[in-house]
C-alpha cells in the first residue's frame, strides 16, 4: 500500500497549508492513504500566543479543540473517499514542557491513531520511558516517530525481538520517517537509513510482526516528495514487512 501516515497542516505552528492542500496533494502523488497527523500542542492550543503564555489563569479549552480538528479532517475523509483513503491522526509530543504534553484530561482514544514522538529523551519524557504504558494511555492505535527503536530496545533492557514482538501484540507500529526537505534541512534519519539498509534489522522485525509506516512528515506542500514516500512503502513490501493499516479503516 502507498501510504504517508506523517503529515502537519496549518493546524500544527510548524505547518503552512490547509488540510485540504495536503490531502489533494498526496492524490496527486498517486498515493492511496494519507493521514494527518498534527502536533498536539498546536491543535489544542491553536493560537500561538495562547501557546507561548504562560499564565495558568488561561486553562485551556482542549476538549473542544481536538474535536473541531478531527470534525474537519473527518469532513475531509467524507469528501475525498472515492479519491483517497483519509485517516484522523495526531502527533503527541511526550516531552515535559508547559503547553507540549497531553493533559490528563485530554481524549484522543477516538483518532484512528497518534504518532507518539520524544519516548526515547526518557529523562525528558513525561513517559518515562514506558511506551506500553503510554500506548495504553492513548487509547488509540499507536505508532512511534523518528526514533530508533532497537537503541532504545537495548536501553531498556529488551531483546530487539521481544521488544518488537511485544509492540507487534499490542498493535503498536514503527513509522520509518524519510523527511527530505527544507523544514528539516535535508536530515535523513540514521535510524531510518540503518533499517533499510539492514536485512539483519528486516528480519527481525518481519519474524516479530511488527508493521512498519512510511511517513514524510511534511510541513509545506510545495517541499512534498511522493515518490519518496512510495519508494520507501515500496521497499517494505519487497521486505514483506507489512504496513499498518492495509485493512480497511
Amino acid at each position: 500500500m502507498l501510504q504517508d501516515l506523517h503529515s502537519h497542516t496549518y493546524y500544527s505552528f510548524c505547518g503552512a497549508d490547509q488540510p485540504e492542500a495536503v490531502v489533494e496533494a498526496a492524490i496527486a502523488g498517486g498515493l492511496s492513504l494519507i493521514g494527518i497527523t498534527d502536533h498536539n500542542h498546536g491543535v489544542c492550543n491553536q493560537r500561538f500566543d495562547v501557546f507561548c503564555c504562560q499564565s495558568p489563569e488561561l486553562g485551556n479549552d482542549h476538549f473542544r479543540c481536538l474535536k473541531r480538528y478531527y470534525d474537519h479532517i473527518n469532513l475531509l475523509r467524507e469528501k475525498y473517499k472515492d479519491q483517497i483513503t483519509v485517516l484522523r491522526g495526531i502527533e503527541i509530543c511526550t516531552m515535559n514542557r508547559p503547553r507540549h504534553f497531553l493533559q490528563d484530561t485530554d481524549d484522543v482514544s477516538y483518532f484512528d491513531y497518534c504518532l507518539i514522538e520524544n519516548i526515547d529523551a526518557v529523562e525528558e519524557s513525561v513517559a518515562n520511558g514506558d511506551l506500553f504504558g503510554y500506548a495504553e494511555r492513548c487509547g488509540c492505535k499507536v505508532g512511534v516517530a523518528h526514533t530508533d527503536l532497537f537503541a532504545f530496545a537495548k536501553a531498556c533492557g529488551y531483546a530487539p525481538f521481544d521488544f518488537f514482538k511485544k509492540m507487534a501484540e499490542r498493535g503498536i507500529f514503527w513509522e520509518m520517517n524519510v523527511s527530505f526537505d527544507p523544514t528539516h534541512n535535508f536530515h535523513q534519519h540514521q535510524y531510518m537509513l540503518d533499517f533499510f539498509a539492514s536485512e539483519e534489522q528486516q528480519d527481525v522485525i518481519r519474524r516479530a510482526g511488527l508493521e512498519v509506516s512510511v511517513g514524510f512528515d511534511g510541513h509545506r506542500v510545495k517541499d512534498y516528495l511522493p515518490d519518496r514516500v512510495k519508494d520507501y512503502c515500496r521497499r517494505l513490501e519487497a521486505a514483506h514487512i507489512k504496513m499498518p493499516f492495509e485493512d480497511p479503516v
